[in-house]
């Protein structure tokens, strides 16, 4: 049987409530600090939730070299402000560099909102103001509103904008999406399809209808007036999540490739699992059966045992049910290890970034691993009995870290996990 390929971590970007590249948001985290503040992207200030962990575009300085930015989503202007990150990290960005090969996989979710033909745009802007009663009635008679999407323009115009004419995949697994997308570029490393693809995942949901959404589903927490305390995960006293945006973008790589062009590696990819609960769409399933299948299945295809993980990033949004389900699932697959294992959710100081979630989740994984150091899940200070585990309150952790798995847990039961460890030449090293 043909060996499979190995695929390593030899480039990161990111663009976050908390910094502008990799560097400061993973300092601002491993500082505990907090990028939740009150959003100014539209007038929230009549909304019963008023935060979110939001960028400002408007300071970023941005050549429009290729002409594309005025056709750009926001989610799709971090991804390519990452993607430059990463492809320059990587020593994948110069004018010498024939980036053609090069594909993309990305989780990414993008709604073109006047376009849609279930919203009456005389109705929406009735009088040039946004007619919030219109907003929340559209949403309440037609609760699929918010799923809906037109996501390939953001693959398409990151491709574009870089000049790569690789395969170009977009990964919509709602939360999932970005560790979905890692998972599937790693698949097309290992079978042949590419040697390297930009991956990882980009988003933004801080407009009116899909806070007006979320509210209206009751998942978003409405401590307003607190703002950097609001993203409590694990806490008991936690009310719902705190939605963010940005980008978390990496350049995974065939081995062969990465070394014979003398590229740093950060970290080998060795495993991922995706799963579906198969259950309801807005709620876990309550064993955590489809949580458990993820993990079980990433250690399984990276031949790692339970005892060998040295750190869980977790999904841990801060809602009652998704925490104490995602508790039940690391128990269930890691036994008594589980209390043993420092876990956080990054999730406490950025927000919930949704799609683009597992990219900046699986960054600070890969930092953990090579800077010995555990990111805190800040805002821990009254732990919910259920959840018991050590989820490293308020302060980062030296940790030495030689695996790391990341969760990413979706919207409608869809589920994704991937498996890094700290890079070897020789695989059995």
């Amino acid at each position: 049987m043909k060996a499979r390929k190995r695929v390593v971590v030899s480039g990161m970007g990111a663009i976050t409530s908390l910094g502008n590249n990799v560097s400061e948001t993973w300092e601002a985290m491993i500082a505990g600090k907090s990028g939740i503040k009150e959003i100014e992207q539209f007038d929230s200030r009549d909304f019963p939730v008023r935060i979110g962990g939001e960028i400002n575009l408007e300071n970023i300085q941005q050549e429009d070299k290729h002409g594309l930015l005025d056709k750009m989503s926001r989610a799709a202007r971090f991804g390519v402000l990452a993607m430059d990150e990463a492809l320059e990290d990587a020593g994948l960005n110069g004018p010498e560099i024939d980036k053609t090969p090069i594909g993309v996989c990305v989780g990414a979710y993008s709604f073109p909102l006047l376009e849609s033909r279930l919203l009456n745009p005389g109705e929406l802007l009735k009088g040039g103001d946004m007619n919030l009663e219109y907003y929340l009635r559209l949403c309440k008679q037609n609760p699929g509103l918010i799923t809906q999407t037109d996501m390939p323009s953001v693959t398409a115009l990151m491709a574009a904008w870089g000049g790569l004419c690789g395969p170009n995949y977009l990964a919509q697994g709602a939360c999932a999406s970005a560790t979905q997308a890692i998972g599937k570029a790693c698949e097309l490393i290992r079978d042949g399809d590419a040697e390297v693809v930009v991956t990882g995942g980009t988003d933004s949901m801080l407009s009116v209808i899909y806070v007006s959404g979320f509210t209206l589903l009751g998942a978003l927490s409405t401590q307003n007036e607190k703002p950097k305390e609001a993203s409590r995960p694990f806490d008991e006293d936690r009310d719902g999540f705190v939605l963010g945006e940005g980008a978390g973008i990496l350049i995974v790589e065939e081995l062969e490739h990465a070394l014979n062009r003398n590229a740093k590696i950060y970290a080998e990819i060795v495993g991922n699992g995706t799963s579906s609960d198969a259950y309801r769409f807005t709620d876990s399933h309550p064993t955590g059966k489809g949580a458990h299948l993820s993990m079980e299945r990433a250690l399984e295809d990276a031949g790692i045992k339970p005892e060998q993980v040295d750190h869980i990033n977790a999904h841990g949004t801060a809602t009652f049910q998704n925490d104490r389900v995602e508790v039940m699932a690391i128990k269930s697959v890691f036994g008594e290890r589980a209390y043993q294992i420092p876990i956080s959710s990054n999730k406490s100081q950025l927000g919930h970034l949704v799609c683009a979630a597992g990219g900046i989740e699986m960054i600070a994984a890969i930092n953990s691993i090579n800077h010995g150091i555990v990111a805190p899940t800040i805002n821990l200070h009254n732990p919910d009995p259920e959840c018991d585990l050590d989820f490293v309150p308020n302060k980062a952790r030296m940790v030495n870290v030689d695996v790391a798995m990341s969760n990413s847990f979706g919207f409608g039961g869809q589920n994704a996990t991937v498996v890094a460890k700290k890079f070897q030449v020789e695989e059995n090293a």
